[in-house]
């Protein structure tokens, strides 16, 4: 990527996909060029979420809700030391930030941050072409990056792809640190980094936990130096089928019984441990209003998500696996794609999307609960 912010307002800047369809309008934070892979999200609030979620490492969101910005940014809200994402596409920018919060405009983060944005383009026409072509590459360009189209699309089909990307160690601590219990200390977590939101931890302490945050490089051994209640696999980017350590590190968990939650990339790294496959969602999930349902209550929950990728498990009978038996427990209802998976022999649970989202829903805050029980009741 490189990076100039001479003009970053009104630079003319051209957004290319791999299939040749550009689109043209204005640069929207700094001015350059930045590729990466096309997605979208559907959530009308939340930006500041978004754009800090490490998950969306090497990724360009394009945002659906036309009018973005409104708000600024503020310093309490990030859920990382950084925006994370490739590159940022939105439709009609805010002019003027209006909350009391805001401590700079939207603009003003992404240019400071050097994340090349592009704003004036139909996001709605885009949207359309990845739901109808799927996620793909794409290249933004612009001021002095912009050039003829055939000269970028080269560019653009030349970027590494999704598939078979290992992201997680990329944007993983690289050093372990502790978030306290908030209150009375009850369990101890240790926690897999693979791409870890600020929140997690953050509604772990609420219920009592001291969480134990490693890199995603962590062993087992590590892992349990810190003798740990439960353990826990966090969100993060990539394609699970690479993530080889972080699966045998979670088999060796399984196989000592001890009590485990993951969530988004964790699903499908319970997903591989126990010997489902994976694979690559033609557009994926993102945004803040996907209607799941938890089969073994028969609620249905607004969740937020964020992946590309989802577990190829059976939906409608019980499998037997190495660490016993193994059924989906939550699905998505647009499209039936697995949401989560529970083990029936012993206390190890996942799901796809995101319980601690903030700025909302919080319909699945009640997971963190299960969490806790199954600690409760394996120390009982």
């Amino acid at each position: 990527m490189t990076i100039s912010t001479r003009g970053a307002v009104k630079a003319p800047a051209v957004l290319v996909l791999e299939d040749g369809r550009a689109f043209r309008g204005r640069a929207y934070g700094a001015v350059g060029e930045t590729f990466g892979e096309a997605v979208f999200s559907t959530g009308m609030t939340g930006y500041q979420e978004t754009l800090t979620d490490p998950s969306y490492h090497r990724q360009v969101v394009v945002m659906t809700a036309p009018h973005v910005g409104n708000t600024g940014v503020n310093d309490e809200d990030p859920e990382s030391g950084r925006i994370w994402v490739s590159g940022y596409v939105v439709r009609d920018p805010a002019r003027v930030p209006s909350n009391w919060r805001s401590r700079r405009s939207l603009d003003e983060e992404l240019e400071r941050q050097g994340v090349v944005g592009i704003s004036g383009i139909d996001t709605r026409a885009l949207t359309r072409h990845l739901r109808e072509r799927g996620a793909m590459r794409v290249g933004i360009f612009s001021g002095d990056a912009v050039a003829d189209e055939a000269t970028l699309l080269a560019r653009v089909q030349q970027a590494p792809e999704m598939v078979g990307a290992d992201l997680s160690a990329e944007v993983a601590t690289k050093e372990e640190y502790v978030v306290p219990a908030i209150g009375t200390k009850k369990f101890t977590v240790a926690a897999i980094d693979l791409g870890i939101k600020g929140m997690t931890p953050r509604r772990m302490a609420e219920r009592g936990i001291e969480v134990h945050v490693l890199p995603a490089t962590a062993t087992l051994e590590d892992v349990y130096a810190v003798e740990p209640d439960g353990v826990f696999f966090s969100n993060g980017p990539g394609d699970p089928a690479t993530a080889d350590h972080p699966v045998s590190v979670m088999r060796g968990v399984l196989e000592r019984k001890t009590p485990l939650f993951g969530i988004c990339f964790g699903n499908q790294i319970l997903g591989r441990a126990l010997g489902f496959g994976t694979y690559k969602l033609k557009y994926g999930h993102r945004g803040i209003n996907q209607p799941v349902q938890d089969r073994t209550t028969g609620k249905v929950e607004v969740t937020a998500h964020n992946h590309g990728f989802a577990v190829d498990a059976p939906l409608d009978k019980v499998s037997d696996t190495e660490f016993g038996r193994a059924e989906v427990s939550h699905v998505c209802l647009n499209d039936q794609v697995v949401e989560g998976l529970q083990l029936l022999d012993q206390p190890a649970f996942s799901v796809q999307y995101h319980p601690e989202a903030a700025a909302g829903p919080h319909d699945a805050a009640y997971l963190f609960d299960r969490f806790v029980s199954l600690m409760e009741g394996q120390r009982a």
